[in-house]
């Protein structure tokens, strides 16, 4: 022990002559013991062999050594030159990248006495001098303990050029403010010093290159928004660049703030596509009005409407934009078939392609080969839909819309509630193209089956979804509800939801309104109303929805219809409402905690998850997670019942916590069932996130309990919707033959909505060993067909990814229609797709959208230019102008884009308007550029 103390201390047993003392420290300081003897006069055999020091290191030690003795001397007339001496000494030191420079190793042994010597020395510019030296050398002694001597001489020694230090030191002044600033705070001491330290860092961080630097110390001191004085034409797209992608690991409200200083600067260098995008982020209506006013270039303007068009933003235009008929065109998307046909007929696709040519039967197992295709009521259901997503958009089929009419199409294979679900299926063929659409669905509305009405009202709000007209037929046709039976009502307000979602249409309310507060209708229609309300305005609180259901929620009438397994949708309608609204959900979630129903647990759940979708919120889902590992156990007598109230009410007294909902097994489960929805719903928007979520899914399969098996699935087909990675669908493959049919049927699903839209072979492989293994099972066999059809949807044009602009925007819209279609399949899919609510699965076409990159001219002519599309590299905070793609195809556009994929100009001739290449882009022609 005794002689562990010695070498910490740095003494050593020889006596401290002038050259030997000292260069024992100095070996300590670079990490070399000098040899020490034991008691006994041997040597220690872990103890190295002292260094050696070279004939040039010798010199300029005995060098700093003699200056070092003349600034604890009292001949003052020395101080300045014998400073000046050193200083120079450590800035021309030379040494390697990694190791300590050696004039601060032999200068450490003096530390303290030159530390003394400061104290002594009276007030002047050799005192600032010298404390503008221990704070470099205070370096050294950063480790010991609570030292931050490199700050303390620092805030000593003002005036002074600091960068000339070099950037170690300042990256090493930097960590201490930090860590200052956080002992002060706790101690509530004034931190202006520091901050203004801090500012004199920053001009140099962002000088040389090193732009993370400068935004981590600024976000340290909370004072992030000042970076925008030190910017310039060549810094501020690397710093916007680092500071954006920072986002998803930062907390509320931090990430806010970060996106509007980041969209700020972006306004400020006129770069209106990237600060419109972060205005949609950030779901602030004015700031994205503000953006779009901003400018009269009409080539831009028109751009922005096309990424507003997007997402599904909408309002009506002022002054002089109200007189470009083609702005608006490109605000509410109605060229979208056009640019859609144009893709198709580059790829040669316009064909339409029947259910045979995806199920390919005769490469099913020869055995059940002809079992698989019985000629039944449900096999025709399913490929209807097959059809329609396999043809969707493309406005021509071979089964519902064909020569003989109605009376010739598919509809009439179908039994009953198929008929709905089959004739809303025109509506998806003829996907965004409402003028051609409307005569052929309008000739569905004159037949006498109800089925087939319902079907061709929600074929209308189907076509009309994501695109608006001025004429506006789908709100004229769909809101009169007036003696029409139950299904044509629910189908119809089903349609409003989906042809308006996200417009946040004012008229809907006192369409829609009655229809939730109205205890006397069923259970259904007032919560389809609910959840086409919360779809209409997603993401934006609105308050009269959410009175409106939070008072059904509390009315006496209809607590035995809450028992209904539609309430679900009212819960999810009011959760929408406060989609990506990040904290502002908490005065919900309070007053949900106040309603004594079962409903109101589940309720708080779905809202808090969809308040922070795609923000890979870290504690979120660690909060998710505890509710996941919940046992719970299902009671069977009132007395143990009546113990377990006994010991909640004893809990509530001790601890105050306890919430008042009455406990009830089933809702429990379906809680349970949410916050795996969740875990995927939070971590979608964020890599590492997502990549640590599909490893706790692989946990909860195999120790949950099945309420939170049949979840998993689910949630592992929403964490990346049309990005088939293989591990994830060879996971799924194995669960699609789950002893629990429940659990192997969402399982299908899943695997269809993992490869949505990308004709995936080896998925359409598995599939159709999973059409002949299950080919005794018509409700899994129905699911294989969904999933095989959702595969090849839009014949492998099509994507349903709620992420664009280079994945760094969400679509609320598109999100919320991929939720609604798993809610319904959780716990229990007989009790909707399987049975006979499978028209659900239309909400997957919010999230439907073409994955293409169409180029126009400014007056939105196509223009075939040459691009390169690879894969995406991420490129922030590496140095120089790296490349954003990698393994790149040059081909003319329009052309396809897969999941990560980026394209790229291929020469200068033409300059995009927008800075990423996606969707629908403008270009215009360069000033500069001269023919090679």
């Amino acid at each position: 022990m005794a002689k562990e103390e010695e070498q910490k201390s740095g003494s050593s047993n020889k006596p401290a002559g002038k050259g030997k003392g000292k260069a024992d420290d100095i070996k300590q300081v670079n990490g070399v013991n000098g040899t020490k003897e034991g008691k006994d006069g041997r040597k220690d055999d872990h103890d190295l062999p002292p260094e050696e020091l070279s004939e040039e290191d010798q010199k300029l030690k005995d060098e700093l050594d003699m200056l070092s003795e003349r600034l604890t001397e009292d001949d003052t007339s020395l101080y300045k030159s014998a400073l000046e001496a050193i200083k120079t000494s450590i800035k021309t030191s030379t040494s390697s990248m990694t190791a300590v420079p050696k004039p601060l190793k032999f200068l450490r042994p003096y530390y303290e006495k030159l530390c003394e010597a400061y104290e002594r020395w009276p007030a002047g510019e050799e005192k600032d001098s010298l404390a503008d030296t221990l704070s470099v050398l205070g370096m050294t002694y950063s480790d010991d303990g609570d030292r931050r001597d490199t700050l303390k001489y620092r805030l000593l020694a003002p005036g002074t050029d600091i960068g000339s230090w070099g950037h170690e030191y300042m990256r090493h002044l930097a960590l201490e403010i930090g860590e200052e600033r956080e002992k002060r705070l706790d101690e509530e001491q004034d931190t202006d010093d520091l901050i203004s330290l801090t500012l004199s860092l920053v001009p140099f961080f962002l000088s040389h290159n090193a732009e993370a630097d400068a935004v981590d110390i600024l976000s340290e001191l909370e004072m992030i928004e000042s970076i925008k004085d030190h910017l310039d034409q060549d810094t501020y797209a690397r710093v916007c660049l680092y500071m954006v992608s920072m986002v998803p690991l930062l907390t509320y409200p931090d990430n806010d703030r970060f996106l509007r200083t980041a969209h700020d600067i972006y306004v400020q260098y006129k770069q209106l596509t990237q600060a419109i995008s972060l205005a949609i982020r950030l779901n602030d209506m004015d700031l994205i009005k503000a953006d779009f006013a901003s400018t009269s270039d009409k080539g831009l303007k028109r751009q922005l409407a096309f990424i507003l068009a997007r997402q599904r933003i909408c309002f009506d235009l002022e002054g002089e934009d109200a007189e470009d008929p083609d702005l608006q065109e490109c605000l509410n998307n109605t060229k979208l078939p056009e640019h859609f046909k144009s893709l198709a007929k580059e790829l040669n696709v316009l064909d339409p392609k029947v259910p045979e040519d995806i199920y390919k039967s005769h490469l099913e197992s020869s055995r059940t080969a002809g079992l698989t295709n019985t000629d039944s009521a449900r096999h025709n259901l399913a490929s209807a839909f097959v059809n329609a997503f396999v043809n969707a958009g493309f406005g021509q089929d071979k089964l519902m819309l064909v020569e003989g009419g109605v009376k010739q199409s598919w509809t009439w294979k179908v039994k009953e509630d198929g008929m709905l679900s089959t004739a809303a299926s025109a509506g998806i063929l003829m996907l965004w193209d409402v003028e051609m659409g409307l005569d052929k669905i309008d000739a569905y509305t004159y037949v006498p089956e109800n089925e087939v009405k319902a079907g061709a009202s929600l074929a209308m709000g189907i076509m009309n979804s994501g695109v608006r007209l001025d004429s506006d037929p789908t709100m004229a046709l769909l809101s009169d509800f007036e003696g029409k039976p139950t299904n044509v009502k629910v189908a119809s307000i089903m349609g409003l939801g989906l042809a308006y979602a996200g417009s946040n249409k004012e008229d809907l309310l006192e369409v829609l309104l009655p229809l939730v507060t109205d205890t006397s209708l069923e259970m259904q229609i007032s919560a389809m109303a609910a959840l086409s309300l919360g779809l209409i305005f997603v993401g934006s609180a609105q308050s009269d929805v959410s009175e409106a259901i939070i008072q059904t929620f509390l009315d006496e009438d209809r607590e035995k219809q809450l028992k209904d397994k539609w309430t679900r949708f009212m819960t999810l309608g009011l959760a929408l409402l406060y989609f990506h609204q990040q904290e502002e959900v908490d005065v919900v979630l309070e007053t949900l905690k106040a309603i004594e129903h079962p409903m109101s647990k589940p309720a708080s759940v779905l809202a808090e998850i969809c308040a922070w979708a795609g923000t890979g919120a870290v504690l979120k889902l660690q909060q998710l997670l505890h509710i996941c590992n919940d046992h719970i156990e299902e009671k069977d007598s009132d007395d143990e019942n009546k113990e377990e109230a006994k010991d909640d009410d004893k809990k509530k007294d001790e601890d105050g916590t306890e919430e008042k909902t009455p406990s009830d097994p089933a809702t429990d489960q379906l809680v349970q069932a949410y916050a795996v929805i969740g875990l995927s719903l939070v971590a979608m928007g964020e890599d590492v996130g997502q990549e640590m979520v599909l490893r706790q899914f692989g946990h909860l399969m195999h120790y949950g309990e099945a309420n939170i098996r049949k979840a998993v699935p689910l949630a592992m087909g929403l964490i990346s919707p049309s990005n088939p990675a293989m591990k994830v669908y060879d996971t799924l493959s194995r669960y699609s033959h789950d002893n629990d049919l429940d659990v192997a049927v969402n399982a299908i699903f899943a695997m269809g909505m993992l490869g949505a839209g990308t004709n995936n072979a080896r998925l359409a492989q598995l599939l159709r060993q999973l059409a002949s293994y299950y080919h005794r099972d018509a409700g899994a066999l129905f699911m294989v067909r969904i999933a095989q059809g959702l595969v090849h949807m839009g014949k492998g044009t099509l994507s349903l990814s709620p992420f664009h602009t280079d994945r760094g925007v969400l679509s609320r819209v598109a999100c919320a229609g991929l939720l609604i279609v798993s809610m319904s399949l959780i716990s229990d899919p007989k009790s909707f797709i399987l049975g006979n609510d499978h028209y659900l699965l239309y909400y997957l076409v919010t999230a439907m959208h073409p994955r293409f990159l169409i180029t126009l001219d400014e007056e939105l002519q196509p223009l075939p230019v040459s691009v390169r599309v690879g894969q995406a590299v991420d490129v922030v905070g590496q140095a120089g102008r790296p490349k954003t793609i990698t393994g790149w195809q040059t081909q003319k556009t329009p052309v396809l884009l897969g999941y990560g994929e980026r394209a790229e100009l291929e020469d200068e001739e033409w300059v995009a308007h927008a800075n990423v290449m996606e969707g629908v882009c403008i270009l215009k022609k360069n000033p500069d550029w001269r023919a090679p």
